[in-house]
């Protein structure tokens, strides 16, 4: 007798911001059949020692990325407008996440 086939279980994308004031960061990815269920197992995986202070979990079918190969047509015009680029600020030196 065959089995009955399963639907796969999703895959979710893990971001955890440490501080406030500084971006989320990828920090893996998880199997889970729901969100609820994939934001529990990222806060068991990820946050085991407390360093996290925000979670976003996004299923990674979802995301959506550019081909490396297009680098040049995609970030090229961004290099004929230096006003866009904060290289002749001064940073003070406390500001320590920048």
């Amino acid at each position: 007798m065959d089995q009955p086939k399963t639907a796969p279980v999703p895959l979710w994308e893990v971001f955890i911001r440490s501080r406030n004031g500084l971006a989320h960061k990828h920090v893996g990815s998880l199997h889970a059949p729901d969100a609820a269920l994939a934001m529990q197992a990222a806060r068991d995986l990820y946050t085991r020692r407390g360093e996290g202070l925000s979670i976003w979990i996004v299923p990674s079918r979802s995301i959506i990325a550019s081909d490396p190969a297009d680098r040049d047509m995609l970030f090229e015009p961004a290099l004929t407008k230096p006003y866009r680029h904060p290289t002749f600020y001064d940073v003070p030196d406390d500001v320590g996440h920048m």
